[in-house]
C-alpha cells in the first residue's frame, strides 16, 4: 500500500462517500490516514463530540481542508456532555478557512455571539440554522455583513428573530439565491417584502409559517393600499423553485403575487395555502411554460353555502385545464387531499375527467396521489395508457380496486410502483402487473389484502411493511 501512487490513493478515497468507509479506510495505513485527512471535505458531528471543544479542535486540526460541516444535536439529553458553545465556533472559524457550508441543528449553547465568529468566513456562501433557540436577528445581520459570498440561507424554527433588518441589507446586496423561512414566528410574508431588490437574483425560496392546517386568520398587510401594487412589483425573472404552506392571503396582497412574475419558474409547491384560486393557476399557466414540477396540497375549506357540508378544496378543472394548455413540459405531480372524507369525493374540487385531461396532455413521468377518492378504476384505465409514465405512488385512494390496478401490466414505462393504505388491492392484482412489468422498485405499506409472499422477488427492490401511515387520521380540526 505504502508504494502505490499519490494520485492513485487520492482517487479511491474520493470515490468512498459512507462514512463510516472512509474512518475505516485511515486506519489501513499511515499514507492512506494523511491522503484522507487531507481529502476529507465534509464531517457530520452532534451528541458523539465530547469533549465538544477539544474535539473539535482535533477534528479541524487533522482535516485542515473542511468545507462542509454539519454539527447536529438533534436527539440530544444531558448524559451525552456539554454541547458545542460559542467558543467551539471560533475554533471552527479559525481552523477552517476552507468553510462554505455550515449547518446548526438544536445547537441550544451556541448564540449571536457563536454567529459573530461565524461572520469571519469569507468563503461561506450556505448557512443553514434549524432549531437554534438563543439566535436572533442581530447574530443573523452579523453574517449578513460579514459572509459577503453567502448565497444560500435557510431558517428553521428561529423564535427568537423579531425584525428582518439583516434580510432588508440582504436584499440591498442582492447576493442570495436561495432562501428557506420555516416555522420562525417573527417573520411573516409582510416582512418578507423588505427583501425588495432581492428577488431580482432569488432562484429558490420556500416559506412555510407551519400554522395549524386549518386556522385560517384574517392577514394584514400594514403596507397595502387599496388598488395600489407598488410594494408588490418586484422582479422574480430568476426563480425558479417555489414553495409556499400554510400561508393565509387575500386579493391584492401577500406572496401570491409570485404567480404573477415567476416566467422561469420551474418547481412550484403549493401546501394548505389559503386564498389561492382558480384565477391564480390560469394566470401562473400562462407565464410559467417552462413548469415541470408540481406539488399541491389541499383541504376543503368552506364555501360560504346553506348546506352544512358547503366545503370543497379552492382549485376545480379549470386550473388543470389551465396548466394542461400552458405547461406542455409539466413531468412531475403530487396531489394531497387532506381531509376529505371518502363518502364524500365533492369535497374535492377536481375531477376525474379534468385530472384524465391533464395527463393526458402533459409528459407525466412521476405521479403521486394521496387521498384521491374522486380517482376510480377508469381513471386507472386512463393513467395506463399514458406515454411517459414511470413511477406511480398512491396512498389512501379508496376508489381503485383490483381491476383499476390490472390496468398498469400495459402501461409501457412504470418501472417503480408504491401503494399505501390502498385496501382494495389484493395480491391477484399485483402479482399480475408484476409478471408484465420488469419493475425496479415496489413498496407496499399498510395494504391489508397484500402479503409478502405474493410481492417477494416482483421487483428488483422490494419494501413491505404491514402498516403504513394513514392520511384520514387527520382530523377536520
Amino acid at each position: 500500500m505504502e508504494g502505490l501512487p499519490q494520485a492513485l490513493l487520492e482517487e479511491i478515497v474520493q470515490r468512498i462517500t459512507r462514512l463510516s468507509d472512509l474512518n475505516s479506510l485511515s486506519l489501513v495505513s499511515k499514507l492512506f490516514y494523511t491522503v484522507e485527512s487531507e481529502n476529507r471535505h465534509s464531517i457530520r458531528v452532534g451528541c458523539g463530540l465530547y469533549p465538544a471543544e477539544l474535539a473539535m479542535t482535533s477534528l479541524c486540526s487533522r482535516f485542515p481542508n473542511l468545507c462542509t460541516v454539519e454539527i447536529n444535536y438533534s436527539g440530544w439529553t444531558a448524559e451525552n456532555g456539554l454541547q458545542l458553545d460559542n467558543q467551539g465556533l471560533s475554533v471552527l472559524a479559525t481552523c477552517c478557512p476552507s468553510l462554505t457550508d455550515l449547518t446548526l441543528s438544536y445547537c441550544s449553547n451556541i448564540n449571536d455571539s457563536g454567529l459573530c465568529w461565524i461572520a469571519h468566513c469569507k468563503k461561506l456562501t450556505c448557512l443553514k440554522l434549524n432549531t437554534v433557540a438563543a439566535i436572533s436577528s442581530a447574530g443573523l445581520f452579523t453574517v449578513a455583513v460579514g459572509c459577503k459570498s453567502l448565497s444560500a440561507l435557510r431558517l428553521i424554527g428561529l423564535e427568537k428573530v423579531a425584525n428582518v433588518n439583516w434580510l432588508e441589507y440582504l436584499g440591498r446586496e442582492g447576493l442570495l439565491e436561495e432562501l428557506v423561512v420555516v416555522a420562525c414566528k417573527g417573520i411573516s410574508q409582510y416582512e418578507l417584502l423588505r427583501f425588495g431588490p432581492g428577488w431580482m437574483k432569488l432562484q429558490r425560496f420556500e416559506f412555510d409559517e407551519v400554522k395549524g392546517r386549518y386556522e385560517i386568520e384574517q392577514p394584514h398587510d400594514p403596507s397595502h393600499m387599496a388598488h395600489s401594487h407598488y410594494r408588490y412589483d418586484f422582479c422574480c425573472q430568476s426563480l425558479k423553485v417555489l414553495t409556499l404552506a400554510r400561508v393565509v392571503t387575500l386579493p391584492e396582497i401577500g406572496l401570491r403575487f409570485f404567480l404573477n412574475n415567476c416566467k422561469s419558474l420551474e418547481k412550484l409547491c403549493l401546501h394548505y395555502v389559503v386564498g389561492i384560486y382558480d384565477s391564480d393557476m390560469i394566470t401562473l399557466s400562462r407565464s410559467c411554460s417552462n413548469l415541470r414540477s408540481l406539488s399541491l396540497q389541499l383541504t376543503p375549506l368552506f364555501n360560504g353555502g346553506l348546506e352544512a357540508r358547503d366545503v370543497r378544496t379552492p382549485l376545480t378543472d379549470d386550473s388543470l385545464k389551465a396548466l394542461a394548455l400552458g405547461c406542455p413540459l409539466l413531468e412531475t405531480v403530487e396531489l394531497t387531499f387532506a381531509a376529505c372524507e371518502p363518502s364524500y369525493p365533492s369535497e374535492i374540487g377536481f375531477t376525474q375527467n379534468g385530472f384524465v385531461m391533464l395527463i393526458q396532455s402533459c409528459p407525466i413521468r412521476d405521479l403521486i396521489l394521496t387521498g384521491a377518492n374522486f380517482f376510480n378504476d377508469e381513471g386507472m384505465k386512463a393513467l395506463s395508457s399514458t406515454q411517459y409514465l414511470e413511477t406511480l405512488e398512491l396512498m389512501d385512494c379508496v376508489a381503485i380496486s383490483d381491476v383499476g390496478m390490472r390496468f398498469l401490466a400495459h402501461s409501457p414505462r412504470l418501472i417503480n410502483l408504491t401503494l399505501r393504505q390502498c385496501h382494495y388491492v389484493s395480491d391477484r392484482a399485483l402479482t399480475e402487473v408484476a409478471r408484465s412489468r420488469s419493475l425496479e422498485s415496489l413498496i407496499v405499506e399498510g395494504c391489508r389484502r397484500v402479503s409478502l409472499e405474493a410481492i417477494q422477488g416482483a421487483a428488483k427492490s422490494v419494501e413491505y411493511k404491514v402498516d403504513g401511515p394513514g392520511l384520514f387520521c387527520l382530523n377536520r380540526g
